[in-house]
């Protein structure tokens, strides 16, 4: 499957049945909880990453959250 994030494409080895957004952010080495997901032009909400499927050319944005003072 290829999809883009950030701008980059990207193809992951996930089949059309587990292409689940949790699998994926896990399967490039994201961190659920220092993140923001955007999926083609919509923020989703972290507790639904378990039920949203990607699909091919689907458009991830994804933002990580850094702290700092």
């Amino acid at each position: 499957m290829k999809i883009r994030v950030n701008g980059e494409e990207k193809k992951l080895e996930l089949d059309k049945e587990n292409a689940l957004l949790s699998k994926a952010l896990n399967h490039m080495g994201y961190k659920p909880n220092t993140i923001v997901v955007e999926l083609n032009n919509l923020i989703i909400n972290s507790m639904k990453w378990e039920k949203v499927k990607l699909k091919d050319g689907d458009n991830l944005e994804i933002v990580s959250i850094v702290g700092g003072g």
